[in-house]
């Protein structure tokens, strides 16, 4: 009987579908029994006897790999792979597939929620009334603001796309690759110097990777307008959390939202700050995407077994951006 160790928590919280599918094809299964994100001690501690993981964001190393000698698959609950090291799986045979359109609805939306409590200080004004002070805040509206958006993949088209009803009036938008703005009028193209330096509201929507690791830092920030705002709802390590936290103290920028930490649970300095909307990396978190998630992944592990083709194996050019790394 094949074994499957969950890692992601939680897990058919909200959906059980997930464990049917496991227990109906026949698969023993354990989820992961702390409860919060493993670490790698942790994960090479547990992964011993297990065929396969349906895995979160924890880190997934040559040492986790070379103590589970019996992997064979890692179904990744997610897009991002910043957290496996495909290479290692690649030179011991371990698939690794992943559900990279699940997310992206909830991530867009999430990031469209940010930035309106960003700009108009929902966030600060609850902090200070649950204090037992009453204040009123002035912002900005979306349709007054020049919105960047860095990053035009799945998450990053979603959010323009939700802009629409706003009629924002200008928005910049940048990616490495060739990118289609012509359904969206008010948007153009911009290099990410154009960005930082003119617009207001700045999103984040880039995997990390060596040329994107700390792509945000002090001199980023000190670059953009003094009363910008930024968001990353993407991946901890693109901004860097200790520059971002200097340049908030020293006054400049209006705000930052972070949903993405490098450690988490995160406990660092911009828990101090009230204009740093912090969130526990929930982008991903509406029930409906979160469910498909789970059993987008769930169901490449029943194919494995099942010796069907899976749908969802992580593309060579994933494998490539690690390859740059070396």
């Amino acid at each position: 009987m094949p074994k499957v160790l969950i890692t992601t928590v939680p897990f058919g919280d909200k959906n059980d579908y997930p464990i049917e599918l496991l227990e109906k094809a026949g698969i023993e299964y354990l989820i992961n029994p702390i409860g919060r994100k493993l670490s790698e001690d942790e994960l090479a501690e547990m992964v011993q006897d297990f065929d396969a993981i349906i895995a979160g964001t924890e880190p997934i190393t040559d040492k986790v790999m070379q103590r589970g000698t019996n992997l064979k698959l890692i179904s990744r609950v997610g897009i991002g792979l910043d957290s496996v090291d495909l290479l290692s799986a690649e030179k011991r045979g371990i698939i690794v597939s992943y559900t990279p359109d699940a997310p992206a609805p909830a991530v867009a939306e999430i990031t469209v929620g940010i930035a309106l409590s960003l700009i108009r200080n929902v966030h600060v004004s609850n902090y200070q009334m649950h204090k037992g002070n009453w204040n009123r805040y002035f912002g900005k509206r979306i349709s007054e603001i020049t919105i960047g958006i860095i990053g035009y993949g799945r998450i990053g088209s979603g959010f323009l796309e939700r802009l629409v009803g706003f009629s924002p009036f200008k928005v910049l938008v940048n990616d490495i690759k060739t990118i289609d703005l012509s359904n969206f009028p008010f948007a153009s193209k911009a290099t990410k110097e154009e960005i930082y330096k003119n617009c207001d509201l700045i999103s984040i929507h880039v995997p990390l990777t060596s040329s994107t690791k700390n792509m945000i830092k002090y001199e980023t920030l000190k670059f953009m307008k003094s009363d910008a705002c930024v968001i990353n709802t993407s991946r901890g390590g693109i901004i860097n959390e200790a520059d971002l936290y200097k340049v908030l103290k020293e006054g400049h920028l209006f705000g930052a939202a972070i949903d993405v930490f490098e450690n988490e649970p995160y406990n660092g300095k911009l828990k101090e700050l009230e204009n740093c909307l912090l969130t526990s990396h929930m982008g991903s978190m509406s029930i409906d995407c979160r469910t498909s998630m789970e059993i987008e992944a769930t169901k490449e592990v029943v194919r494995f077994f099942s010796k069907e083709p899976l749908v969802s194996i992580v593309p060579d050019e994933e494998y490539q951006v690690q390859r740059e790394k070396i």
